[in-house]
């Protein structure tokens, strides 16, 4: 089911074209992936979604009809610029901006004290925000970010200045929003985090989106025929006609393992690639190298440019 859509979604800043014709669908339960280089148009979507800006042309939907000024209540956004009062005491802060998303004193407080003992954090309530470091300031922003338990879930760049342990807390706090029902739109330029936590992608580059679809799919799309192998035995490469048939991309022998890298041309077949390497070794592995999001990212957007 659908909770959020955008419809040929169009916005222009003086003589800048910042989004061109963008249509997304959200599924509910769902982590989607909005991707595309720096100024490509992606915040400038997230603006328009949280009611900051309005499109020029088009349509924002959610759960089904027209985005409304009072779905904002329903909406927890953490910006890739954080906007914390830097003078303020974290437990009052946190606490204000609860009860600006619509809980009660008393609830905020309980949410608070939950995430809080998760965090391990409990000891910074009386603390300015000014005396914590960028990571420590990142998890109180997070925590304000999903305190009201939105149905909606904006997170834009969220690991920006934590370390791996950090990074890891994050990533499992985010899968267990997912799990609890949250749907959440995620940009990143961290591809790993894309391949790890993203079900489905857009990429928007110079205004226009140039790819969208369920993650896997795009990666299996993009493959090209490249094979990682491991063997025993020993061969030549120059002196058999597989250098001549293949495109050998690595080829490492040495006493602890032999590996190969290497692709063969469209209109071949892996049961081709097979009979011609085991004439010459014995197979270990074999296996269909699928890219990357990271390589289908720079690829896509080289073509595009």
């Amino acid at each position: 089911m659908e909770l959020f859509s955008a419809k040929e979604v169009s916005k222009t800043y003086s003589s800048q074209q910042a989004l061109t014709n963008v249509s997304v669908s959200v599924e509910e339960g769902t982590i989607f992936g909005l991707l595309g280089p720096n100024g490509a148009g992606k915040t400038t979507l997230i603006r328009i979604i949280n009611q900051i800006t309005a499109p020029d042309s088009g349509s924002v939907w959610l759960d089904g009809r027209p985005l409304k000024p009072g779905d904002i209540s329903q909406i927890g956004y953490l910006p890739e610029e954080r906007g914390l009062y830097k003078k303020m005491k974290v437990g009052e802060q946190a606490l204000y901006l609860g009860q600006l998303k619509g809980l009660s004193r008393h609830d905020a407080m309980k949410e608070l004290k939950i995430w809080f003992e998760k965090f391990e954090i409990t000891s910074w309530w009386d603390k300015k925000v000014m005396e914590l470091s960028k990571g420590m300031q990142q998890k109180v922003q997070f925590i304000c970010t999903v305190l009201h338990k939105p149905r909606l879930l904006i997170f834009d760049e969220p690991f920006s200045g934590f370390d791996p342990i950090n990074t890891d807390l994050i990533t499992r706090e985010i899968l267990q929003l997912k799990k609890d029902g949250a749907t959440i739109i995620f940009s990143t330029h961290n591809m790993e985090s894309v391949e790890q936590l993203c079900d489905h992608i857009a990429l928007i580059d110079k205004s226009k989106k140039i790819l969208d679809g369920p993650t896997q799919e795009i990666r299996e799309k993009y493959k090209s025929n490249i094979y990682d192998i491991a063997y025993r035995g020993s061969f030549d490469l120059k002196s058999h006609d597989l250098a001549n048939k293949y495109n050998i991309i690595k080829h490492e022998q040495n006493g602890h393992g032999n590996r190969l890298s290497i692709q063969y041309p469209d209109g071949s077949s892996s049961r081709e690639l097979i009979k011609d390497l085991v004439e010459q070794v014995e197979l270990i592995s074999f296996n269909e190298v699928i890219p990357s999001m990271n390589e289908v990212f720079i690829k896509v957007v080289k073509q595009n440019s």
